[in-house]
């Protein structure tokens, strides 16, 4: 016969009745929880809005400019018209750029995030 063993988690209170942390707020799905899972969202929703303002202003806008500026068609820039050396080509490399800064943006967030829910327990006096 096997005997049984009982597995447990770490412990979820201090000796002071206080909660080690705060993530058992998220988890618990308490209040204060709730509060904290809602700032981190209005974060990220606030980077994606920037991020895709930031898209709508560049690449948006530059219909509009040619079609405001009809003499921008005739330009050439090393024998190949302008129109399509922005759209075709330097697209690309701003597309991975704002993709890599949301990316990196998006991750510092949550790594914040993570931290103040993990630091709960570090409170000055």
């Amino acid at each position: 016969m096997t005997e049984r063993v009982r597995v447990t988690g770490p412990p979820r209170h201090t000796t002071s009745g206080r909660p080690a942390s705060r993530l058992g707020d998220v988890h618990e799905q308490t209040a204060l929880g709730d509060v904290y899972l809602r700032s981190l969202l209005r974060e990220q929703l606030g980077l994606a809005l920037a991020v895709l303002t930031a898209l709508g202003l560049t690449l948006g806008l530059l219909p509009l400019a040619f079609h405001l500026w009809p003499g921008l068609v005739d330009v050439e820039v090393a024998g190949a018209p302008l129109a399509w050396l922005l759209l075709g080509v330097v697209v690309y490399p701003f597309l991975l750029l704002l993709g890599w800064r949301y990316v990196r943006s998006v991750e510092r967030n949550e790594q914040d995030f993570a931290d103040l829910v993990q630091g709960g327990s570090e409170e000055s006096s």
